[in-house]
Formats: C-alpha cells, structure tokens, sequence
C-alpha cells in the first residue's frame, strides 16, 4: 500500500512538471494566502477571462503562465475566504516575479522580470501625486460649496483646470521618452483618452516601429483615427 502511495505522488510531481507552460512565467509569493485559487487573467474582447490558475493548500508560492503575443496588462485575482482583489502587472515573454500579501493584495506588489512593468511603476509614481491632488481638490470644492464660497469655487476650477493641463503634459512627456516599450501606447490609451488629439497624435507618431506593430500600439493608431474621423464630421 505505502508503494503504491509512493509511486502515486511521484506519477503526480511528474505529471505537474511536464505541463507545458507559456512563454511567460509568473511566479511568487502571497505572503498570507494559505488557502485558495490564484487565477491569471487578461481581458479579451472586452471581457475579463482567466488564462491559468493555480489551488493553495497550505502554500503561498505559485507558478502562472500564458502564451504572450504582445506585451499587454495582466491581473491575478484570488478566491477564498477573503472578497475578490486584483494585482495588475505588465506581461511580457519571460519570467516575472511577484510578491505581495494578503492584507495589502494588488497595493503595493514588488514586480520584477518586466521592463514595462518598470515603466509603469515610474508613470505610477507620478501619477498617484496627481490623483491625490485631484481628491484634495474635490474636498476643498465640497467645502466651498457647502457654504456658498463663489470666489473660491471660481479659483479652485481654474487650479483644477492647471493641475490637469500639467497632468496632460507630464503623461505626453511620459509616454514619448519612453516611446520604444509597449507602455507608451497603454498610457496614452488609458490615461489621455480624453485629452486634445494633438497630444495623442503626438505620442502615436514618437513610437517606435515595433511598438507600433505591437497591440497597444496597433490600438491607439485606430483611436486616433477614430478620433481623426470624428472631427472631421463634425
């Protein structure tokens, strides 16, 4: 009987390890997560679907992987015991490693293995400041609402008007320095997608050849053309 138990769990290591995996791999550590299902998920038409997971019994370390086509954004997602959360990372063909945990889960994960993961984690750096600028103005405008402050509401629209205006430029600069990663178009895609055409042509046309072949850059090609379109006709 001990034989035959022996010889099941060697069958099952064998049988993990020969499963063929994409020419991405995600591994880490999810300091915390003892029990669960980690998936690995992308969005596709729209649609947010898992491409691989893995089930934790008594273990945080996981090993994830997809066939990458282009550079794109991936998220890990959980279920167990706690509510759903998402970790956000840039794919890329490689070997990717993650660590977080559980209480801080998708926050603050500690990425590395991904050069326009890196990209990201700069813009981001930035770009949080902006939005915490943002919540401090929303604050300061309720404030002056609730007690009728007419002067103030007019000044506080005009350094809403400027911090955005520098939001806007700051992600344009962005985006062009880093022009030869597959960032640069998600950025502008993500971040400008309301902002003057001006700026995101400007971006489109900084790209690299190769980023411009690559999905995000084949996508904020026919946004600008849409775009373009859109103008025209009116």
């Amino acid at each position: 009987m001990k034989k035959l138990i022996t010889l099941l769990v060697v069958f099952l290591v064998i049988l993990s390890c020969s499963k063929e995996r994409g020419n991405m791999i995600v591994k880490g550590e999810i300091k915390g997560l003892k029990k669960g299902t980690l998936y690995l998920q992308k969005i596709k038409d729209t649609l947010i679907v898992s491409v691989d997971s893995i089930q934790l019994f008594d273990e945080n370390k996981f090993i994830l992987s997809d066939d990458v086509v282009s550079p794109e954004m991936y998220y890990i997602t959980y279920s167990g015991i706690s509510e759903d959360k998402k970790l956000m990372f840039f794919g890329e063909k490689g070997e990717i490693t993650i660590s977080d945990n559980i209480d801080e889960f998708g926050f603050r994960p500690e990425i590395s293995g991904s050069k326009n993961q890196e990209v990201m984690d700069k813009f981001n750096e930035v770009n949080q400041k902006f939005k915490m600028q943002r919540l401090d103005f929303i604050k300061k405008d309720f404030e002056a609402r609730s007690i009728a402050d007419t002067l103030e509401i007019v000044n506080l629209e005009k350094e809403y008007k400027k911090m955005v205006r520098k939001r806007f430029l700051f992600t344009t600069n962005f985006a062009i320095t880093n022009k030869d990663t597959e960032a640069a178009p998600y950025i502008a895609l993500s971040e400008l997608f309301d902002a003057n055409l001006y700026l995101l042509d400007t971006i489109n046309n900084s790209l690299t050849d190769r980023v411009k072949k690559s999905m995000y850059g084949k996508r904020l090609q026919n946004f600008v053309n849409d775009v373009k379109a859109a103008d025209s006709k009116k």
